[in-house]
């Protein structure tokens, strides 16, 4: 608590404007666990950037945190480029303090002499990657907090592939951040080096959507769609896409067209959450729709509703779009006479093996990688001969080609109605074509459970989780033997029947994945931008006729169940 006083204490000097001063001093004076939550440690990069409440203190998203961030960012970017012009695109999605924070970074960068493109008002975080690579920027910044509670925002730092920060970049950046103190960041903006930005971006990234989202197929006038933006900001760019795309019946939800960073309709702007949808899918059970496209608000996390085999709709989870998704552009690679051989899927650890499965029936290799689709921007990158079919991971988002090199919910929501429009105009649908990849490839189900845990004690006990799982680590999981023990932390991969241990060629981090001789794979790994730990589950079975996928379905969702009950999670 010591500690915690004297780091408060000095956000009362002459440093910080007056209104911060004030905010301190109230913590101070109210001297609440807000306090200590405030100061007990300083904000770091996740798998996603920064991300945290807004308010005072070393530990909050604010002027200060941010400032820091940018002028080490600055400090790195004068290091190590040789350019005479740096410029840095900044992109702020519909969270309330989004705009002003993205005006003090923008006035940070412009003050350290560096060419400043800020869009003029809220973008989707795909188009910010877009614009990074589009106007030939060394950097790009984006201020989101993605699907987090409305009190939260964030910062994502973006290279000049258009991918976010990976090692070493990252930990150099963070040295030159940590290297300063708070009055060594530089705020007089330079207005001059601030140009603002948005429709010839908006008019290119539109262009270049369609040119990778759509293929030669039919039916897409006879598909009905309904479109919600959950308050956020794809509102600024799909409905467009989708119109431009032949896309003529488009219904959106009115009610959560609005952005909003307070999130009126919703408890979590989640499109990963059903309840999240429930307007979207009440709509399209009114209207017939075949399909429901909802978006997170900075519109990299979609969220897609299909009819099932009994006609009900049914909110798909995101190994089972990320599956469908790339048998469907493997499947138009093909045709097009473009698989050469020198093709891949990227992927992450925690996502479905159901989809390296895909992959291999075409001779196409699948890279996997970290969770985060910075690491799938890294492997475009370091593999420039080689071409990057599509991505994706088990959040609910995907990337088509590499044009973005970020999850793109925009183009994914073209992709999504291009194969729905395709299967209905030959008589299937979205969600048969799932059923048939799994009588092709076995029945996978997939389950995600996040335990929040909060505070300074509930990293504590999130740390703690981790420590026990591998000092007594699973030797069985539904009577199945644990075969291997992949631990991301140690870089370790052991053979839980030979005893051997053999080295993994993938960057350092706090995962644990048990694999079993049945194919099941359960996955452990605290959350980079939220107060969770999350558990991944993944079950498989063969399935041999369509007709039985209601009773295979249930057999793995009991199987999971049990699993959790064995784990007590």
């Amino acid at each position: 608590m010591e500690k915690v006083l004297e780091k408060a204490k000095q956000w009362l000097s002459d440093t910080f404007d007056q209104n911060t001063r004030a905010q301190v001093q109230k913590l101070l004076d109210d001297n609440t666990a807000d306090l200590v939550e405030s100061f007990y440690k300083d904000l770091e990069f996740g798998t996603g950037g920064m991300r945290g409440i807004v308010g005072p203190g070393t530990n909050r998203i604010n002027k200060y945190t941010l400032g820091k961030a940018t002028q080490g960012l600055s400090n790195y970017l004068h290091k190590v480029i040789d350019d005479k012009i740096i410029k840095v695109a900044i992109g702020y999605d519909c969270r309330n303090d989004s705009e002003w924070l993205a005006k003090t970074v923008a006035d940070v960068l412009s003050a350290n002499n560096i060419q400043v493109y800020l869009f003029e008002d809220l973008r989707p975080t795909p188009e910010l990657s877009f614009a990074v690579n589009y106007l030939h920027c060394h950097a790009g910044i984006v201020l989101t907090a993605s699907h987090n509670p409305p009190e939260y925002n964030g910062y994502k730092v973006y290279w000049s592939d258009g991918g976010q920060i990976v090692p070493p970049q990252d930990h150099e950046i963070i040295s030159e951040v940590s290297a300063l103190n708070y009055s060594d960041i530089h705020f007089d903006a330079k207005e001059e080096l601030i140009e603002i930005i948005g429709a010839e971006i908006d008019e290119a990234f539109w262009k270049a959507s369609i040119e990778n989202g759509t293929f030669d197929i039919s039916g897409r006038k006879d598909l009905k769609i309904v479109f919600t933006s959950l308050h956020g900001t794809s509102i600024k760019l799909i409905p467009e896409v989708l119109k431009r795309a032949g896309y003529s019946q488009v219904h959106i939800v009115e009610g959560q067209a609005v952005p909003d960073g307070n999130f009126p309709t919703v408890k979590s702007p989640n499109p990963e959450e059903p309840e999240a949808l429930a307007m979207a899918t009440k709509l399209a059970e009114e209207i017939g729709a075949d399909l429901v496209l909802g978006t997170d608000p900075d519109s990299d996390r979609i969220g897609i509703a299909v009819r099932d085999d009994k006609g009900s709709m049914k909110l798909l989870n995101g190994n089972q779009t990320m599956v469908v998704m790339t048998n469907f552009l493997i499947h138009q690679w093909k045709d097009q006479g473009k698989l050469l051989g020198n093709e891949f899927i990227g992927s992450t650890i925690v996502s479905t093996n159901m989809v390296n499965d895909i992959a291999s029936s075409y001779g196409v290799e699948t890279k996997v990688g970290l969770t985060g689709f910075k690491w799938i921007a890294k492997m475009i990158k370091d593999a420039p001969e080689l071409n990057c079919i599509g991505g994706g991971e088990e959040s609910f988002g995907y990337m088509v080609g590499d044009f973005v090199r970020d999850k793109d919910a925009v183009t994914s929501a073209l992709l999504a109605c291009e194969i729905a429009a395709d299967a209905k105009s030959n008589d299937s649908s979205f969600y048969n074509e799932l059923l048939r990849l799994y009588v092709d490839h076995s029945f996978y189900k997939e389950r995600l459970v996040s335990i929040v845990k909060k505070g300074m004690d509930g990293a504590q006990q999130i740390k703690q989780i981790m420590i026990d799982l591998r000092k007594n680590p699973l030797t069985e999981i539904d009577g199945s033997k644990v075969t291997f023990i992949n631990d991301y932390q140690s870089s370790l991969q052991k053979n839980m029947t030979t005893g051997d241990e053999s080295l993994m060629d993938l960057p350092k981090s706090n995962v644990l994945i048990y694999h079993t001789e049945d194919g099941t794979k359960v996955c452990a790994r605290p959350s980079g931008t939220e107060p969770k730990i999350k558990f991944y589950f993944s079950v498989r079975r063969r399935l041999d006729a369509v007709e039985s996928a209601d009773t295979v379905e249930k057999e793995l969702e009991a199987k999971i169940d049990r699993i959790i009950d064995e784990m007590d999670i």
